[in-house]
């Protein structure tokens, strides 16, 4: 089953929000979407944005309820896109999936992980994204056109996985058996008293990226513990949109109203130590906050948003790569080792 080709694009995520209309404008006016068409099925109102090949669906309503009390606002469905959806079913079904087709207007769709469903499309490779289908879309007006930016996000880059301890491999072997992914790598990755075990699957096309990481139980409770535990269970910690040019998305994304992570001044203090050669100065990374990590094969920029929503669950990632084909994991700690430093320069 591994070897069979079944899903190769994410054709869109939904958005499960108590607050349409300020999800809606974080992404229009802070991130620069575009508001394609609305419609209503059921109990159920949404709102299609797009940016480039990216394609999100902002949903609230009697029919988010559920999942808004035990989750908070976040990703209730990763669509993919398939050549067959109806061999795509059948395979994830063979994986042990759950069949949520039954409601679903769209189609076909099955369970991923936690609360997060997997809606299944036709969609050739080399085809453009199209409405989301099963529902009555209405075009928006040209009034709903986004702001004018000089940043363009180019495409989704991952998304970032949490679950719970010892769910980690039986998760993966699901997602290679149920759709064809293959493993792109993995790392233990331990940070002080606190550690966590990922690994990244992806969809041989490369248009679907998971980076799925569970806490280690053995360890004390960290980060992915507290996202678990807010959020209800598993689910998606962050989406990772890639840019050509960070340091400039930040400036102009910060004059939006977009919040980013403040990184602690003793990072950049060392990092000239870890990475060398890099075509952006220190002081401008320092100025805007930005992380850089270095690979085999490169080196890349990200920085992280604060989670727009009350419960602290989604947040999203700004990932610039110049040739690096990680995630930035080495980041973990050396911003863990720079809050230390900077505790003991306090202390």
């Amino acid at each position: 089953m591994g070897s069979i080709v079944t899903a190769h694009d994410v054709e869109y995520i939904e958005i499960y929000t108590s607050d349409q209309r300020k999800t809606t404008d974080y992404f229009v006016s802070g991130m620069g979407f575009q508001e394609e068409a609305r419609c209503r099925t059921g109990a159920l109102e949404s709102i299609l944005l797009r940016r480039q090949e990216i394609q999100l669906v902002i949903t609230s309503g009697p029919g988010t309820a559920d999942f808004l009390a035990e989750h908070g606002d976040g990703i209730a469905d990763i669509a993919f896109a398939c050549e067959d959806p109806l061999a795509a079913h059948e395979g994830a079904l063979a994986a042990g999936a759950r069949d949520l087709t039954s409601g679903n207007p769209a189609g076909p769709a099955v369970s991923g992980f936690g609360a997060v469903r997997h809606t299944l499309l036709k969609r050739s490779a080399d085809r453009p994204h199209g409405l989301p289908p099963g529902r009555d879309w209405v075009a928006s007006p040209k009034g709903a056109a986004r702001a004018g930016t000089a940043t363009e996000l180019r495409l989704l880059d991952h998304i970032a996985v949490c679950l719970d301890a010892g769910t980690l491999h039986d998760t993966v072997r699901y997602y290679i058996e149920g759709f064809g992914f293959e493993q792109y790598s993995s790392e233990y990755v331990a940070v002080g008293e606190q550690a966590m075990d990922s690994i990244v699957v992806r969809s041989p096309s490369a248009g679907i990226t998971f980076t799925i990481i569970e806490p280690d139980s053995t360890k004390k409770p960290g980060q992915i513990d507290e996202f678990l535990e807010r959020n209800g269970g598993p689910g998606v910690q962050h989406l990772a949109f890639l840019v050509d040019e960070i340091i400039p998305a930040v400036v102009e994304f910060e004059t939006r109203g977009i919040e980013f992570l403040q990184t602690p001044g003793t990072y950049y203090d060392a990092l000239a130590e870890r990475i060398d050669n890099l075509d952006e100065t220190i002081t401008d990374l320092r100025k805007t906050n930005v992380l850089a990590d270095r690979d085999e094969w490169g080196y890349l920029l990200q920085l992280f948003t604060r989670s727009p929503f009350e419960r602290r669950t989604l947040f999203f990632e700004l990932i610039q790569r110049h040739g690096a084909q990680g995630f930035g994991s080495s980041n973990i700690r050396a911003l863990y080792e720079a809050v230390e430093r900077a505790r003991a320069a306090n202390s």
